[in-house]
């Protein structure tokens, strides 16, 4: 129905709107704070959040069909947050929010390797143009960018491996499930790794933040579970571009970090192409 579509596209507004915020706390916080203790405490608003959900249901939603599969998706979603952020420490807002946009054309092509399925000639030109834009922004070989925009490209990797293995256990277990093992999978991985980098937090100084981060990343996760489940992926993935708006504007408000010319081409290059893809994969999917 329509108002659903229309309903979808606002909760996947609003998620964008908030995990653009929780990027800016996190960016804020990696001046004093490790990068891995970062992303446990972002995580653990919707570690709290399954909690809830088990202490209100029961268990009967942790039986999954696909298991390892589930807990693969989790080891992705721990992987692709601890790159952003180390890498957010390095490198403005807005540029990492561009490049991180390479996901779905990496997620076309492990969906023609891994999932093997069929690509025509113009969703591959999609791609080419795609990495095209990713280059313009990175520029490699001139310095313009540091070093750990790469680190950016990794958690895209990642990002899209979870996006593959999401379309696997889409058709096996409920989005609840799959909500509860990333949860729990990502934070008990980034658990591990805890104690190495563990540094007392200046909670006097940093602990509101500390909550909101947690608090606005468990609400952007929720925002964009429930506008999937309003309105088609092809309807709501466009408003995933909203998010270098937010970006640019947050990083010039907190960082006064503007994008410079090539990067907004750059940017500019990846949005046309991305939103080119996404309407073929529409397409296809009506034929």
């Amino acid at each position: 129905m329509r108002s659903d579509s229309f309903m979808g596209i606002c909760f996947m507004a609003l998620g964008m709107f908030l995990f653009s915020a929780v990027d800016t706390m996190a960016k804020f916080l990696s001046d004093g704070m490790h990068p891995i203790q970062i992303v446990w405490f972002r995580q653990l608003g919707l570690l709290c959040g399954v909690v809830v959900f088990l202490l209100l249901r029961g268990p009967a939603f942790l039986v999954s069909k696909q298991p390892l599969l589930q807990v693969m998706r989790g080891a992705t979603a721990a992987g692709s947050a601890c790159l952003f952020v180390m890498a957010l420490r390095y490198v403005p807002l807005a540029d990492a929010a561009a490049v991180s946009f390479v996901a779905p054309f990496i997620v076309i092509v492990l969906g023609v390797s891994v999932l093997k399925e069929k690509v025509g000639l113009r969703r591959w030109i999609s791609v080419v143009l795609g990495f095209v834009g990713t280059l313009v922004v990175i520029r490699p070989g001139q310095d313009v960018l540091h070093p750990a925009v790469f680190l950016v490209v990794g958690a895209a990797f990642f990002f899209a491996c979870r996006q593959v293995l999401s379309r696997f256990l889409s058709h096996a277990d409920p989005v609840s499930t799959t909500v509860a093992y990333t949860a729990i999978t990502s934070m008990s991985l980034i658990t591990l790794m805890l104690p190495f980098v563990w540094r007392m937090p200046d909670f006097s100084r940093d602990g509101l933040l500390l909550v909101a981060m947690s608090i606005l990343a468990a609400l952007g996760e929720f925002s964009v579970i429930k506008a999937l489940s309003l309105a088609q992926a092809v309807v709501v993935a466009p408003v995933q571009y909203s998010l270098i708006i937010w970006s640019t504007f947050y990083g010039y408000l907190v960082f006064a970090q503007i994008p410079d010319f090539w990067t907004a081409i750059g940017t500019l290059i990846i949005v046309a192409s991305g939103i080119y893809a996404l309407r073929r994969q529409a397409l296809s999917e009506a034929a």
